[in-house]
Formats: C-alpha cells, sequence, structure tokens
C-alpha cells in the first residue's frame, strides 16, 4: 500500500477528545450498570491480566469498544481467552456491561476510560492479541493529533505484546490507514503480514462486524492491517 503522505511523529497525549456522554440511560440500563460494572471493572493501579484468570490460555485487549458488540461476540466464542476493553463512552460501556450480563460471561474485564491509562497499567509482555477497530479518524489536519495510533502509543503496545502477539486494526479512511500503516511500520517491533491485496480488503475470518462499521461512514470500504509483535 502506497504512502499517502510523511509525517512528523507528535507527542502522546493522554486526553480523551472524543464524547464521553450521550443520552440519558434508561433506569433498567443504568441499574444495571450500577451493579455490575463494579464486578467487571479492571483492578485499579498496575495489575497482572493473568491474576485475574489463571486458568485463560491468552489475554486480549480491544482498545475503543463501542458498544462492545465486538468484545462481546469474541467473548462468547472464546471462555477461554480473558479479554480486556477500554472505552471512555459512558453509553457504550453500559451497553457492554449489559451484554455481558445478559450473556453471563466471565472472561470480561472493563475499563471506563482512554486504553492508554489501561496499558499503563499493565506488566510488560502481558498481551496476547490487541484490537484496535474503526478508531476516532479525526479526519480534518489539524485533528491529526489527536488521533490514537502515534509512536508513543505503539512504543506502550509492543511493551504489553507479548513476541509473537497479534495487533488488528481497522479504519474506513483511506488516510488513516496509511497513516497507521506507515507508522505501524516504522516501529521495528511491528511486522505487517499481508502477502497480497486481498489480505487488506476482506476483513478477517474471526472478525464481528459491528453496527458502527456498517454505516460505512469513512470514504473507503474497511482496510484491515494485521501486525504481530517481532
Amino acid at each position: 500500500m502506497a504512502y499517502l503522505r510523511a509525517m512528523n511523529a507528535v507527542p502522546t497525549d493522554l486526553r480523551s477528545y472524543g464524547r464521553v456522554r450521550g443520552r440519558s440511560l434508561t433506569t433498567t440500563r443504568t441499574r444495571i450498570f450500577a451493579e455490575r460494572l463494579p464486578c467487571l471493572q479492571a483492578p485499579p493501579g498496575r495489575f497482572d491480566p493473568r491474576a485475574l484468570a489463571p486458568e485463560a490460555g491468552a489475554v486480549w485487549l480491544e482498545a475503543g469498544f463501542g458498544a462492545g458488540e465486538h468484545l462481546i461476540a469474541q467473548a462468547a466464542r472464546r471462555p477461554d481467552v480473558l479479554i480486556l476493553g477500554a472505552e471512555p463512552y459512558v453509553n457504550g460501556l453500559a451497553a457492554c456491561v449489559a451484554g455481558v450480563v445478559a450473556l453471563s460471561l466471565a472472561n470480561v474485564r472493563l475499563h471506563n476510560g482512554d486504553v492508554r491509562e489501561l496499558i499503563a497499567r499493565l506488566p510488560d509482555a502481558s498481551i496476547d492479541r490487541l484490537f484496535i477497530l474503526f478508531p476516532d479518524p479525526w479526519p480534518k489536519r489539524r485533528h491529526w493529533k489527536r488521533r490514537l495510533i502515534e509512536p508513543g502509543f505503539l512504543g506502550e503496545c509492543a511493551r504489553v505484546l507479548k513476541a509473537g502477539a497479534s495487533v488488528r486494526f481497522a479504519t474506513d479512511l483511506a488516510d488513516y490507514a496509511n497513516w497507521a500503516l506507515e507508522r505501524f511500520q516504522a516501529d521495528g517491533r511491528f511486522h505487517w503480514t499481508a502477502e497480497r491485496r486481498r489480505d487488506w480488503t476482506s476483513p478477517p475470518a474471526d472478525h464481528v462486524a459491528t453496527r458502527y462499521e456498517q454505516k460505512r461512514l469513512g470514504d473507503c470500504a474497511p482496510v484491515w492491517l494485521e501486525f504481530v509483535r517481532r
């Protein structure tokens, strides 16, 4: 994939620019959220996810899970995997909590906030798989500094990922696809696994489409970039 442009690295900024709250939650969802979120939250401070589920065969992390559709489906498919998720949008977090409760999933832990906050609390080489699916694209040039994919974030990702761990990045904005590919490849700790065009133009076999993805709000068909931590 050709790069559209070469950009300078931008500093890491832990401020989350997206919205954190939408319309008021229903009475039922408010009750479920209040009662069940404390049991599902990742522990405060530094923690080892492997200690949360010693029987789990792997630990996966989803950055910005929206309403949790993908996270919930993956957790239901793979009860042998502990799945961590971070989302600053309260309404999305509440929807995810409701879905986890409805399916009685025991292999999910959630963080109400920016994924960078959660990653900073994880030990080295503790994550087997990372999903970054349709992050806020910030298409305007003056907002590019807000994009999640930047050298500082990728450095922290490389720290917590095990050798051989996989990363899946997806976007429907052509510029962001090029932006992300450039930065992943500039970091020598990630290997892009694509061998042919269909590797980045077709959804992976285990992908779960979400309502947000199906809205096709970007300027291109979804692009799927898969990397392996060297």
